[in-house]
Protein backbone atom coordinates (compact mmCIF):
# COMPACT_ATOMS: atom_id res chain seq x y z
CA UNK A 1 0.00 0.00 0.00
CA UNK A 2 1.51 3.36 -1.12
CA UNK A 3 1.67 6.10 1.73
CA UNK A 4 -0.28 9.36 0.97
CA UNK A 5 2.69 11.79 1.95
CA UNK A 6 6.35 11.64 1.20
CA UNK A 7 8.99 10.19 2.87
CA UNK A 8 10.07 12.99 4.98
CA UNK A 9 6.52 14.39 5.81
CA UNK A 10 5.86 10.76 7.31
CA UNK A 11 9.03 10.71 9.12
CA UNK A 12 8.05 14.38 10.68
CA UNK A 13 4.69 12.57 11.47
CA UNK A 14 6.17 9.48 13.64
CA UNK A 15 8.59 11.50 15.16
CA UNK A 16 5.83 13.32 16.74
CA UNK A 17 4.63 10.11 18.41
CA UNK A 18 5.68 9.60 21.74
CA UNK A 19 5.93 6.41 23.88
CA UNK A 20 5.77 8.24 27.63
CA UNK A 21 4.49 10.54 29.51
CA UNK A 22 1.43 10.89 26.52
CA UNK A 23 -1.36 13.16 27.55
CA UNK A 24 -3.26 10.23 28.98
CA UNK A 25 -1.13 8.88 30.87
CA UNK A 26 -0.50 12.51 32.55
CA UNK A 27 -4.21 12.59 33.17
CA UNK A 28 -4.37 9.26 34.77
CA UNK A 29 -1.65 10.64 36.70
CA UNK A 30 -3.19 14.01 37.70
CA UNK A 31 -6.61 11.91 38.33
CA UNK A 32 -4.56 9.34 40.63
CA UNK A 33 -3.16 11.89 42.87
CA UNK A 34 -6.53 14.33 42.91
CA UNK A 35 -7.84 11.04 44.63
CA UNK A 36 -4.38 10.42 46.66
CA UNK A 37 -2.90 7.72 45.23
CA UNK A 38 0.19 8.67 44.44
CA UNK A 39 3.66 7.17 45.63
CA UNK A 40 3.76 5.29 41.94
CA UNK A 41 7.00 5.40 39.90
CA UNK A 42 6.76 6.85 36.45
CA UNK A 43 8.24 3.64 33.70
CA UNK A 44 9.86 1.80 36.28
CA UNK A 45 13.00 -0.57 34.63
CA UNK A 46 12.73 -3.11 38.05
CA UNK A 47 10.32 -4.91 36.60
CA UNK A 48 9.47 -6.09 32.75
CA UNK A 49 7.34 -4.01 30.69
CA UNK A 50 8.20 -0.93 31.63
CA UNK A 51 4.63 0.24 32.93
CA UNK A 52 3.49 3.38 32.62
CA UNK A 53 2.57 3.52 36.64
CA UNK A 54 4.26 0.83 38.61
CA UNK A 55 3.23 0.84 42.57
CA UNK A 56 6.59 -1.23 43.24
CA UNK A 57 5.80 -2.10 46.88
CA UNK A 58 2.21 -2.82 45.81
CA UNK A 59 3.71 -5.42 42.93
CA UNK A 60 0.91 -3.52 41.06
CA UNK A 61 1.69 -2.27 37.38
CA UNK A 62 -0.88 -0.22 35.35
CA UNK A 63 -0.12 0.12 31.51
CA UNK A 64 -2.29 3.06 29.68
CA UNK A 65 -2.32 1.27 26.13
CA UNK A 66 -2.88 2.97 22.71
CA UNK A 67 -5.96 1.79 20.90
CA UNK A 68 -4.40 1.94 17.65
CA UNK A 69 -0.62 0.66 18.88
CA UNK A 70 -2.24 -2.32 20.91
CA UNK A 71 -5.30 -3.44 18.81
CA UNK A 72 -8.51 -2.59 20.08
CA UNK A 73 -11.16 -3.51 17.82
CA UNK A 74 -12.71 -0.48 17.46
CA UNK A 75 -9.77 1.48 16.24
CA UNK A 76 -7.29 -1.03 14.29
CA UNK A 77 -9.11 -2.96 11.52
CA UNK A 78 -6.13 -5.93 10.86
CA UNK A 79 -6.06 -5.70 6.34
CA UNK A 80 -6.86 -2.31 6.52
CA UNK A 81 -3.10 -0.60 6.91
CA UNK A 82 -1.11 -3.10 5.31
CA UNK A 83 1.00 -6.28 6.04
CA UNK A 84 3.53 -4.18 7.60
CA UNK A 85 1.22 -3.11 10.38
CA UNK A 86 -0.81 -6.10 10.69
CA UNK A 87 2.70 -7.55 11.80
CA UNK A 88 3.75 -4.74 14.02
CA UNK A 89 0.30 -4.39 15.78
CA UNK A 90 0.11 -8.43 16.51
CA UNK A 91 3.71 -8.57 17.95
CA UNK A 92 2.63 -5.83 20.32
CA UNK A 93 -0.60 -7.83 21.42
CA UNK A 94 1.77 -10.87 21.73
CA UNK A 95 4.41 -9.05 23.91
CA UNK A 96 1.11 -7.17 26.40
CA UNK A 97 0.67 -11.02 26.75
CA UNK A 98 4.04 -12.29 27.22
CA UNK A 99 4.62 -9.04 29.67
CA UNK A 100 1.32 -10.16 31.88
CA UNK A 101 2.33 -13.39 32.10
CA UNK A 102 5.81 -12.63 33.17
CA UNK A 103 4.24 -10.39 35.82
CA UNK A 104 1.63 -12.60 36.58
CA UNK A 105 4.54 -15.36 37.63
CA UNK A 106 6.63 -12.89 39.58
CA UNK A 107 3.78 -12.15 41.58
CA UNK A 108 2.56 -8.85 40.45
CA UNK A 109 -1.05 -8.03 39.17
CA UNK A 110 -1.02 -5.99 35.89
CA UNK A 111 -3.64 -3.65 34.57
CA UNK A 112 -4.07 -2.46 31.41
CA UNK A 113 -6.61 0.99 30.33
CA UNK A 114 -7.17 2.25 26.75
CA UNK A 115 -6.07 5.62 26.40
CA UNK A 116 -9.03 7.16 24.92
CA UNK A 117 -11.35 5.90 28.00
CA UNK A 118 -8.35 8.05 30.03
CA UNK A 119 -8.84 11.09 27.57
CA UNK A 120 -12.93 10.30 28.14
CA UNK A 121 -13.15 10.24 31.95
CA UNK A 122 -9.65 10.29 33.41
CA UNK A 123 -11.64 10.51 36.84
CA UNK A 124 -13.73 7.77 36.43
CA UNK A 125 -10.92 5.40 35.27
CA UNK A 126 -9.45 6.49 38.30
CA UNK A 127 -12.33 5.72 40.53
CA UNK A 128 -12.14 2.31 38.56
CA UNK A 129 -8.33 1.51 39.58
CA UNK A 130 -8.56 3.33 43.26
CA UNK A 131 -10.44 -0.67 44.83
CA UNK A 132 -7.34 -2.41 43.09
CA UNK A 133 -4.66 0.26 44.29
CA UNK A 134 -6.02 0.39 47.49
CA UNK A 135 -6.67 -3.88 47.92
CA UNK A 136 -2.74 -4.12 46.90
CA UNK A 137 -2.08 -1.20 49.68
CA UNK A 138 -3.27 -3.44 52.37
CA UNK A 139 -1.96 -6.49 50.99
CA UNK A 140 1.56 -5.27 50.83
CA UNK A 141 1.08 -4.15 54.80
CA UNK A 142 0.41 -7.88 55.62
CA UNK A 143 2.94 -10.46 56.52
CA UNK A 144 3.70 -12.54 53.10
CA UNK A 145 2.16 -15.76 54.53
CA UNK A 146 -1.19 -14.81 55.37
CA UNK A 147 -1.23 -12.71 51.90
CA UNK A 148 -4.25 -13.85 49.86
CA UNK A 149 -3.25 -14.67 46.66
CA UNK A 150 -6.29 -13.68 44.94
CA UNK A 151 -5.99 -10.20 45.55
CA UNK A 152 -2.35 -9.94 44.73
CA UNK A 153 -2.45 -12.62 41.54
CA UNK A 154 -5.87 -12.58 39.83
CA UNK A 155 -6.76 -15.78 38.14
CA UNK A 156 -6.27 -14.33 34.41
CA UNK A 157 -2.46 -12.98 35.20
CA UNK A 158 -3.74 -10.08 34.16
CA UNK A 159 -6.44 -7.79 35.43
CA UNK A 160 -8.10 -5.28 32.38
CA UNK A 161 -9.79 -2.54 33.80
CA UNK A 162 -11.50 -1.28 29.96
CA UNK A 163 -8.81 -3.35 28.03
CA UNK A 164 -9.88 -6.46 26.35
CA UNK A 165 -8.34 -9.96 28.04
CA UNK A 166 -5.25 -11.14 26.14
Amino acid sequence: MADIVDRKTRSQMMSGIRGKNTRPELALRAALRRRGLAGYRLHWRGVRGRPDIAYPGRSLAIFVDGASWHGHPDHFIFGKSGPFWDEKIRQNIKRDREVDAWLFAAGWRSIRVWDFEVLQDADAVAARLAPVIEAARSESARPASVRSSSLTRPSSGSSTIGAPAA
